[in-house]
Formats: structure tokens, C-alpha cells, sequence
């Protein structure tokens, strides 16, 4: 497909023109599992994700997702599909429930999922992903994920298993992984900044939400500032612009989103009513033109580890003792073990516990990623409501292990 820009019909010179807001500079952290009556929509969401996702009705949601596309996309390639875990199924019922009661869109869950196999013409794999780049593989304590989604992690395996290899041989791979114990691996890693799923390693849950300043009244229609990627941050960028947000797509001119290499539909569907601007970090217009932006933005959305906008120059902190909501999508977290690790949908979902067992599988396509912009969406629209400052960390893994049968063995192997 083509990465040129398409033409918009708003100007991308009006938020720049925004004056920057007089805000007051309060800042709390507020217990996941705790009330407070200046955030009462924010708390709730808080709540029901602290705990497995429960549909109002199961039956409607398993129905749902059976006759979807999406639920011929786990399981094996020359075998009937599988069932999957519950939560997914009751997970989807929930966000589509909740977004529709905050904001009157009407969303389907399980068509997102599948959106991005329909349009590429994909199709389930067993053991390995759907996107056909991550593959379940047995270590010293149990199922693990190599996801070789770039060219660099595939360049990276001798270092990983810590042999001179070539990383193209699959059975000494295999063989190698066998050896070490997934604690190892996930070290290894992370070091190395390569996405590995490893069950039990995922945050205990999928949001985390620090409370900062009340906000004067936002407008009509809010200013979202997104510089996100692929398909998770996109898709809440594309569900706030559905709810009226006006949403500018900010992209690096080094580095523009990847997912323009994929389907024109897929990227279109995600990224079309949005505006969008291409910026030089490098220089001093680029990373002012940047700060322009966030200035004026009523939300920040994100998906950076979060060291990469520090090199902007820009702090979520500070942001969010402006008043601003800002929501971060990362692996694992902007906080704990795995926070400096890199995650992609499909590996993110095995260190959160949601795949298939006996025999081993995939979970559909890289759930984490549709299931993250959802929670995304619904965590800023709650946000917005309580007309306060919220940093909302939101992570794939958690996310997974939200939907993840709650019997699932999260032991680090």
C-alpha cells in the first residue's frame, strides 16, 4: 500500500493554535480497588477489571462469538477450530457494553478481533500465530512464545540462547529453547529487547489508574493527540474519533507506522478519520511542533515504552498535573519486572495465560491488541466523564491474563 498522506479536510494547523490551558497542579495515586468521588466512571471501570470479566449475559456473549469469524481462527490448520477460554467471549461483552453506555457507539467485539485475518486473508495455525510470526515452543519449564516479528529479533536468537547458531535452523532452536528454563528466556529477553511471552509474567491486571488534576470543561468535541502504531492505540483513536473526539495521528517521519505495510482496509478502518501530521523529532521545529500539540490536547494516546517520548521531551507526569488524560499502552506495564520488555499481541497473550492447552495453541489473532484499544477507549471516555487528569497504564499482557481462564498455572517456568 501507499505511505503517503491523504488529504484532510480540517486543517492540522488548528490545534497548534490552541492556547495552552491554566491547569492546577494536584497529583494522587489512587488504589486500583479504591473509591474516590471525584473519579465515580474511572473507579468502575477500576473495579470490574480487578476482577475475571463476567457478561450480563454468558450465553449471548459465547454466541456471539461463535458465530463470528473471529472464532474460526484458533486451532489447528488442517483441524476443526477450537473453543476458547470464556473471558474472551464475556471480556468483549463487557467492553462493547460499557463503551456503548459511555459514549452510544455501537461496537462489535468480535468483529474486531478478526478484523485484521479477514482483511489479510489469514487464517488459523495452531501453533503458530495467525500472523504467522510468533510460534509456541517447548522450554525446560513449559509452553513458551518466540515472536520473531522483525528482522532484528530473528538476528538476535544466537544471543537469546546464547550460542553460536545460525537462526534460521528451526529443529536447533527448538533444541536450544528446550534447555533453558523460561525465567532465563524472559531475562535474556527483555535485555535484548525482544518480545518473548512466558506464562506468568504478566501484570495481575490490565489498567492502572494515577488521578491528577480536575480540568476545565472540555469542549465538544476533545482533542486527542495520538502517537501510536499498529493496532491497539490506533483502534482507541478510532473509536474516540467514532464518538466524536477529533483525533491527530502523529507519526514520525523516521519511523511512520508499520502497519501501513499491511492491508489498506485494515489501516484505513483504524486510521481514516483521523488527521494526521508527520513530524522530525531530530529538530527543534519537529519536537516543538510535538509539544504544540500535547499542550493542547485533552488526551494523550500512546505506545511507547516510556523512556522513547522522554527523548521528545515530553513527560506523562507532568501532563497529567496539567489535567490531561493520558493513556499509555505498553507490553507490561509502565511499572514492574517486565516494563523495560517489548511485547506484540500474540507473545503478550501467552505471558498472560490466554492460550490453549492440551494440545497447545493460539488464542484467535493477537487478542491482547483489539481488547487493549477497547479498554483504552472506555478507560478515557470514563476519564473525560469525571472531567479530571488520569495516567491510565494499560498493558497487553494484562490485559490477556484479564481474559485468561482464571485456573490457568501462572508458575514462571
Amino acid at each position: 500500500m501507499s505511505g503517503g498522506r491523504r488529504s484532510r479536510a480540517s486543517p492540522i494547523g488548528d490545534p497548534l493554535a490552541t492556547p495552552a490551558r491554566s491547569r492546577s497542579t494536584a497529583m494522587t495515586s489512587v488504589d486500583p480497588m479504591s473509591r474516590s468521588d471525584s473519579t465515580p466512571m474511572l473507579d468502575e471501570v477500576l473495579r470490574w477489571t480487578g476482577e475475571p470479566p463476567r457478561a450480563d449475559d454468558p450465553g449471548s456473549a459465547t454466541r456471539r462469538w461463535e458465530a463470528s469469524q473471529a472464532a474460526v481462527l484458533s486451532g489447528p490448520a488442517n483441524g476443526p477450530p477450537r473453543r476458547v477460554p470464556e473471558g474472551v467471549a464475556n471480556g468483549l461483552a463487557v467492553l462493547t457494553s460499557v463503551l456503548e453506555a459511555l459514549s452510544g457507539l455501537l461496537v462489535d467485539g468480535p468483529t474486531l478481533v478478526a478484523e485484521r485475518a479477514v482483511a489479510a486473508g489469514l487464517s488459523r495455525r495452531g501453533t503458530t500465530s495467525v500472523g504467522g510470526d510468533a510460534h509456541l515452543v517447548e522450554a525446560a519449564g513449559g509452553i513458551v512464545c518466540l515472536n520473531l516479528a522483525r528482522p532484528d529479533d530473528v538476528a538476535s536468537i544466537p544471543a537469546l540462547l546464547g550460542a553460536t547458531m545460525d537462526p534460521t535452523d528451526w529443529p536447533a532452536v527448538r533444541r536450544a529453547i528446550s534447555l533453558l528454563t523460561g525465567a532465563e528466556l524472559v531475562k535474556r529477553a527483555d535485555l535484548l529487547g525482544m518480545p518473548f511471552g512466558v506464562p506468568g509474567t504478566a501484570p495481575d491486571r490490565p489498567l492502572v489508574a494515577t488521578i491528577g488534576a480536575s480540568r476545565p470543561e472540555v469542549g465538544k468535541q476533545p482533542l486527542v493527540v495520538e502517537f501510536g502504531s499498529l493496532w491497539a492505540a490506533p483502534l482507541c483513536g478510532a473509536l474516540l474519533a467514532r464518538a466524536g473526539c477529533r483525533v491527530v495521528k502523529v507519526e514520525s517521519v523516521h519511523r511512520p507506522d508499520g502497519a501501513r505495510r499491511g492491508p489498506a482496509a485494515f489501516f484505513e478502518s483504524l486510521n481514516g478519520a483521523k488527521e494526521e501530521v508527520s513530524v522530525d523529532p531530530s529538530t527543534a521545529d519537529g519536537l516543538e511542533r510535538v509539544r504544540m500539540l500535547v499542550d493542547a490536547a485533552d488526551v494523550v494516546l500512546e505506545a511507547s515504552r516510556p523512556r522513547a517520548l522522554a527523548h521528545w521531551g515530553i513527560a506523562a507526569a507532568e501532563e497529567v498535573q496539567r489535567g490531561t488524560v493520558w493513556a499509555s499502552i505498553t507490553g507490561y506495564g509502565r511499572t514492574g519486572p517486565r516494563s523495560g520488555g517489548v511485547a506484540f499481541g500474540d507473545d503478550a497473550a501467552v505471558s498472560g495465560g490466554l492460550m490453549l492447552h492440551d494440545p497447545p495453541g493460539f488464542v484467535a489473532d493477537a487478542v491482547p491488541d483489539p481488547v487493549t484499544g477497547l479498554l483504552a477507549a472506555v478507560a478515557v471516555q470514563a476519564a473525560l466523564a469525571d472531567g479530571a487528569g488520569a495516567l491510565l497504564d494499560l498493558s497487553l499482557a494484562g490485559a490477556a491474563r484479564w481474559l485468561a481462564d482464571p485456573e490457568a498455572d501462572m508458575t514462571v517456568g
